[in-house]
């Protein structure tokens, strides 16, 4: 890699599969998840609120179709040539049966300036059925399926209720990249019990191993309501949480491991001030990017420095 780029960003990405500005617009199709509704286990993970992550215009009474329109109308105003990917976020988005989720998916694309898909979902609800289809979609449209991974690590997983091993997540990824399909992965950095350098690191080497496309990283967040934000309240000297300085040195050790080629896609989330209980950092996402880069230059950091 280019030292002067440090790593590989996802506008750039984009921009090497589209000749014009793109979007993501949230779309909440009023999906569950099978450890909330007793499939798997009940409250889902316990660090999640996802009403961090829905923007006014994510109502489920709304169409799909709707929800995509009133997205649009809020960027349009400023880039009128922008184009569009719908991406299903809330929830487990293919946690139905096929046919209401190729409805779903192909309203999505009937409506105007949409030229793709993002489909966030969890590695333990992509079956082949489902698999199929999105091979075929992904022969006539621009495709990326996003799996929560949040960790490596089996303790962690059952500890935070993902409800689904390290095992079943690479085994999914494998199955949905050997389809051709641009896959995606989430992690969330500094979870209780996996918040020192070497178990990171660890991270990195098994994530390096999977064929994902992109990867987004986030800083552990407390959000008011969950599980998580009570075991804090309990006992905080379970949890570490990284100032933003602490933070920034541990993304660029984590990325300096991470094999060259990946697709790093954002570094942070910022839940809402009124649902959020720490830490807050009051940045917004360019704000940390821009502190990230001068600091990966400061120490000559770049992504994959140390991979092997």
């Amino acid at each position: 890699m280019d030292k002067r780029v440090r790593y590989k960003d996802f506008s750039a990405f984009l921009a090497a599969h589209f000749p014009f500005k793109v979007q993501k617009l949230s779309v909440n199709a009023g999906f569950t998840c099978p450890n909330r509704d007793g499939t798997k286990g009940y409250g889902g993970c316990t660090y999640c609120n996802n009403q961090t992550f829905n923007p006014e215009y994510c109502r489920t009474e709304k169409p799909i179709a709707v929800q995509l329109e009133e997205g649009k109308q809020f960027f349009s105003r400023k880039y009128p040539q922008m184009k569009y990917l719908a991406y299903f976020q809330a929830y487990t988005n293919t946690y139905a049966g096929l046919e209401q989720l190729v409805q779903m998916y192909e309203e999505a694309l009937a409506v105007p300036d949409v030229v793709g898909l993002v489909i966030g979902t969890r590695p333990d609800c992509m079956p082949e059925e489902l698999l199929d289809y999105l091979s075929e979609l992904n022969e006539r449209t621009f495709l990326l399926v996003e799996y929560g991974i949040e960790s490596t690590n089996d303790v962690i997983l059952q500890r935070i209720n993902r409800g689904h091993t390290f095992a079943c997540t690479q085994e999914t990824v494998r199955r949905t990249a050997e389809r051709g399909i641009r896959t995606g992965g989430h992690v969330i950095v500094g979870l209780p019990g996996e918040d020192g350098k070497q178990a990171l690191l660890e991270q990195t080497k098994a994530l390096s191993l999977l064929p994902l496309t992109t990867l987004k990283l986030h800083q552990l967040q407390l959000i008011k309501g969950t599980r998580m934000a009570y075991e804090y309240e309990r006992n905080p000297s379970d949890f570490h949480l990284y100032s933003v300085d602490e933070y920034i040195d541990v993304v660029i050790d984590y990325v300096e491991h991470l094999r060259p080629d990946l697709v790093l896609e954002r570094f942070i989330s910022q839940s809402p001030k009124e649902l959020l209980l720490a830490p807050d950092w009051g940045l917004k996402n360019h704000e940390f990017t821009a502190r990230l880069q001068k600091r990966m230059c400061e120490r000559d950091a770049w992504q994959g420095k140390y991979y092997i």
